[in-house]
């Protein structure tokens, strides 16, 4: 019998079940709160002690998974951590943003870019406009109000004090708003979210949330304009919420809540 040939069900599937399976063990590493013993591992990944400790010698072997010899506890190997700085080091939020919210923009009755920090506030990089919403009131390169814009409260609850103060006072007066409360700030920060209606035009509603990288820490900020009188069904109020949540998947960011809060008006 010839070795090399592919077992039937794998040649149907096109897939090689071993490393699914592989992976399966490595996910579930990835995952863990710290390092696990061999029968909690076999329990989270649905198998047996003997496959869980065959799979696992096979991935300590090749540097993927590692154990320690006092505790005999498995975790996550050298050979795992650099596969995943090298996905790191490719992942572009702004650019994985960027799709989304052109998708969006193509798909709902809303506008919507991706903003990035400057030192003159929220700086829009991307901006898509909408064919089903005819208010376009910003454009790509815009600097938005840090105080009269849901994308403003965004960047406030999650970057210092200190660096929000500086870029509100190179904001012209127009711009400037009333600073949120602190309470305003921690509802954003724990929601991931804001939204603002009238903020500046009239029924005109502005949604915001955050892109974190795999550091915790704020990159972007994806944004709409809409009329929420255009918006008939839940799931398009919902679509610039949905589409973070995809983000921060992407980008190895904290997961946002599954439903957007009550809007803030």
């Amino acid at each position: 019998m010839d070795d090399t040939q592919d077992p039937p069900s794998e040649k149907r599937s096109g897939v090689i079940q071993s490393v699914s399976i592989a992976a399966r063990f490595l996910n579930t590493l990835a995952n863990a709160e710290g390092e696990l013993a061999l029968g909690e591992v076999a329990r989270r990944t649905g198998t047996g002690g003997s496959t869980a400790h065959r799979y696992l010698q096979s991935l300590v072997k090749e540097g993927l998974a590692k154990q320690d010899p006092a505790s005999g506890l498995y975790d996550l190997g050298p050979a795992a951590l650099s596969i995943g700085i090298g996905a790191l080091k490719r992942i572009d939020a702004v650019d994985i943003a960027a799709r989304h919210m052109k998708a969006l923009a193509q798909q709902h009755a809303a506008s919507g870019g991706v903003a990035i920090w400057t030192d003159r506030g929220p700086t829009l990089v991307r901006w898509h406009r909408s064919a089903y919403f005819s208010i376009n009131p910003l454009a790509l390169g815009d600097i938005l109000p840090i105080d009269n814009t849901a994308c403003g409260l965004v960047f406030q609850a999650f970057l210092p004090k200190a660096v929000i103060d500086a870029a509100r006072k190179q904001q012209p007066a127009h711009f400037r708003g009333t600073p949120p409360t602190a309470a305003v700030l921690e509802q954003v920060r724990q929601a991931h979210w804001a939204e603002m209606t009238s903020h500046l035009l009239s029924n005109v509603t502005g949604q915001a949330a955050p892109v974190f990288d795999a550091q915790q820490e704020i990159v972007c900020v994806m944004t709409t304009v809409t009329d929420l009188g255009q918006l008939q069904a839940p799931e398009d109020r919902q679509a610039l919420f949905h589409e973070a949540a995809l983000v921060n998947q992407a980008t190895g960011g904290r997961m946002v809540p599954q439903v957007p809060p009550a809007p803030r008006r």
